[in-house]
Formats: structure tokens, sequence, C-alpha cells
């Protein structure tokens, strides 16, 4: 039993598994970097979304 353990624990790591996984962490690198880009563009629109409802406000009535 113990030579199954160390032939297990042992053994080199799958070639394909690594690729997959170097793939996978390439994968979320560029998922969180669009994440991080989508965020900002929404805080720029909305930023501006703001501002125009700002301006489209009457502070005084027109006709008094």
């Amino acid at each position: 039993m113990a030579k199954a353990l160390y032939g297990h624990v042992g053994a080199a790591p799958d070639r394909r598994l690594l690729d997959e996984v170097t793939r996978l962490r390439s994968r979320v690198q560029a998922l969180e970097f669009e994440v991080t880009r989508l965020r900002a563009e929404n805080d720029r629109l909305a930023a501006a979304a703001a501002e125009t409802d700002d301006m489209m406000r009457i502070g005084e009535p027109a006709l008094t």
C-alpha cells in the first residue's frame, strides 16, 4: 500500500491538466479585467445620468 500511495503522490502532474489550469487562469484574469472595465463604464454612465437629471430639474416654478 505504501508503494501505491508513493506512486500516486510522487507522480508527475498531467500536462493536459496543467495546460487547462493555465488556460482557465488566463480566462479568469481576462474576465476580471472585463468586470473592472464594465464597472468603471457603469460608474461613468451613472454620473452622466445624474448630471443630466440635475439639469432637467427646475429649481423654481417658471410662472408664479
